[in-house]
């Protein structure tokens, strides 16, 4: 009889349309219904439970995802779906995440009523956003825009942009179009005029490290260049120790069998920027993100950070 897995995963609307996506993909490969082969465990996380605050504020990433590992360590759960733009750099001892499915666009969205883009905004509008990588990019590029923090799940802040709380917002691409919410988006921003957060748009699921048999299967969902692209933008991440008081940008794409990777370090008042871009084989995605990140921390110097 084959595995019946039990997928941890916070409880928003989005994470629980990423964890049936993963649902299906196992029940294809097991050649099984979706109810024999999966079963959804929806697991509460501090990040989603506090919300009158900034990530920054009250512990970074971990937030989306203590509950949901402490959970797979005691084997509650079998497999864990985060998004991984909110993972850590480093796994708890004994998890471990080598399976990501195909990315979705990587691109951040501009939303807004006002404007037809981010620098059509009039002088002194009003930006929501919770990341302060976004905040920071908004104020390099449009010092005069005032920033307010825009916590809440996708449908609430763009609530909020309805009722008037600002005059423009900004969200992943990939969250709006797995939600069909594409026709909320007023401008997709290109990685030139804003870099995506690390991982944006890729769906990792998470084992522990002696589970054979869910590696085996999981092994037959990965998406080998999402995995490759995800490993030198996580690999910037850790040698710059990033977390969500830092704003740090990234994002990898892969030609043929070559990979071209930039990176971004940002004050968080956005005075600051300093960039980095590396070419090479996409098999060597690791050493090519750490060596951007190296590049970036030594540039910056130890002072660059000293104002999070």
């Amino acid at each position: 009889m084959q595995r019946r897995y039990r997928i941890g995963t916070r409880g928003s609307k989005l994470a629980l349309i990423q964890a049936h996506e993963v649902a299906r993909r196992i029940a294809q490969v097991q050649h099984l219904s979706v109810e024999h082969a999966a079963e959804i465990v929806v697991i509460s996380t501090e990040g989603d439970r506090t919300q009158d605050r900034a990530l920054s504020e009250i512990g970074g990433k971990g937030l989306f995802t203590q509950e949901i590992e402490e959970q797979l360590l005691d084997a509650s759960i079998d497999i864990a779906v985060h998004s991984m733009k909110d993972m850590p750099t480093q796994l708890p001892d004994g998890l471990i995440i080598d399976c990501l499915l195909e990315r979705a666009d990587p691109r951040d969205a501009f939303l807004s009523p006002k404007a037809a883009t981010l620098a059509a905004l009039p002088q002194g509008a009003v930006v929501g956003t919770s990341s302060l990588r976004r905040a920071a990019q908004v104020r390099a590029l449009r010092p005069d825009i005032r920033v307010v923090p825009f916590r809440g799940n996708v449908d609430t802040r763009i609530a909020k942009l309805a009722d008037g709380v600002a005059d423009a917002t900004l969200l992943a691409m990939a969250g709006l179009t797995r939600m069909g919410l594409q026709e909320k988006v007023t401008a997709p921003l290109s990685p030139e005029e804003m870099l995506p957060a690390v991982a944006q748009g890729a769906i990792g699921i998470e084992r522990r490290a002696g589970d054979d048999e869910a590696a085996h299967l999981l092994a037959k969902i990965h998406h080998g260049e999402t995995g490759l692209c995800v490993a030198a933008e996580r690999a910037l991440l850790a040698v710059l120790d990033g977390s969500c008081r830092t704003p740090i940008a990234a994002l990898a794409e892969i030609s043929g069998e070559r990979m071209r990777l930039r990176g971004m370090i940002l004050t968080p008042d956005g005075a600051e920027v300093l960039e980095t871009a590396r070419e090479g084989l996409a098999a060597d995605a690791v050493a090519i993100g750490r060596d951007a990140g190296l590049e970036l921390k030594s540039r910056a110097g130890p002072q660059f950070f000293s104002g999070v």
